[in-house]
């Protein structure tokens, strides 16, 4: 029964992603003006983030139509088809589970932050005003 579940799902997903992503290009809100002073800051920061994604998640989609809305060009990695991603996430990060945002502190602490939500607040946290 698990085959035909796993089948059922990876079969909705290969219909629907297009759309999805179709929708999220067509969707995609326009970004935050800053001064140029103000947005090489705030590039200077996304440089020490990464987000681990896949491409038709919804909840990876939320994440980066925050990203733009903040015009925050933050790396994205596959880890869906990318195994050295994956297993990235999966060994630094503790789960194989997505959207993850990974961030690396001046002190050289690194912070694995999942869920769509907490990773949103962090954003506007450090960058809506910024």
């Amino acid at each position: 029964m698990k085959p035909l579940i796993k089948a059922f799902f990876r079969t909705l997903r290969l219909v629907l992603g297009p759309f999805m992503l179709l929708a999220e290009r067509l969707n995609r809100p326009r970004g935050v003006v800053r001064s140029a002073e103000a947005q090489q800051a705030v590039d200077n920061q996304c440089q020490r983030m990464s987000l681990y994604q896949y491409s038709t998640c919804p909840f990876c989609i939320k994440v980066r139509q925050h990203m733009a809305r903040l015009s925050l060009p933050i790396e994205r990695r596959d880890a869906q088809h990318n195994a050295t991603h994956r297993a990235d996430l999966l060994a630094q990060g503790g789960a194989a589970k997505v959207p993850c945002l990974r961030i690396e502190h001046t002190d050289g602490k690194v912070e694995w932050l999942y869920e769509s939500a907490a990773i949103v607040a962090r954003l506007d946290k450090q960058f809506a005003s910024a």
